[in-house]
């Protein structure tokens, strides 16, 4: 028999995606990665990795030249700010280390001069419009609701960009009991 709810014993802490499993019909959740970039007693926030928008950079900030990667809608929370994943470490002062080899925000104007002077790869950073935020204890309902996988990651899949089977890619790594989510069809009543 299959199981639709496999266990999951990770719990949720900085650095670990989690996998919105393939029924959760929240319109801005459904079939989304999202990365934990904090989890404490007050709650928890993070970016979704694979939900982008139609939209140059430079046509978000003027004051950016233009950058030729793909911008993801990070949440529905302040989606009228620009946040960013790095993995540039100490070059970018005062990033905070969300995982090893991967890095959140940082110095804004030091950003701005290193792409404007094209030292800056652009596979060694992400945009975000908005971010995703759980309240104190939020996260943790949702996940006995099974709204949620938990998974470790590695700083490499969160910068790729190029990927459009992100949910399902991350679900068949998990192994075996996860393999049969990735192939449950949007709408099982067309299956």
């Amino acid at each position: 028999m299959i199981d639709f709810t496999p266990p999951n014993k990770l719990t949720p802490q900085r650095g670990r995606i989690l996998i919105s499993y393939p029924y959760l019909d929240d319109p801005f959740f459904k079939r989304t990665v999202v990365l934990l970039c904090e989890h404490n007693e007050e709650g928890s926030f993070g970016f979704v990795l694979n939900k982008y928008i139609d939209v140059q950079l430079d046509e978000l900030i003027e004051d950016l030249p233009r950058f030729r990667g793909r911008i993801a809608l990070g949440g529905p929370v302040q989606t009228s700010n620009l946040f960013y994943l790095h993995t540039l470490g100490d070059t970018l002062a005062g990033s905070a280390e969300v995982m090893k080899g991967l890095y959140m925000g940082g110095d804004y104007e030091a950003l701005r001069e290193a792409m404007s002077m094209r030292k800056l790869n652009p596979d060694d950073i992400r945009f975000f419009v908005g971010y995703s935020g759980w309240s104190e204890g939020q996260l943790e309902e949702e996940l006995k609701e099974n709204a949620w996988l938990i998974s470790e990651t590695e700083a490499s899949l969160v910068m790729d960009t190029e990927t459009d089977r992100l949910w399902q890619d991350v679900l068949r790594r998990m192994g075996t009991p996860y393999r049969v989510l990735s192939n449950m069809p949007e709408d099982p009543s067309l299956n």
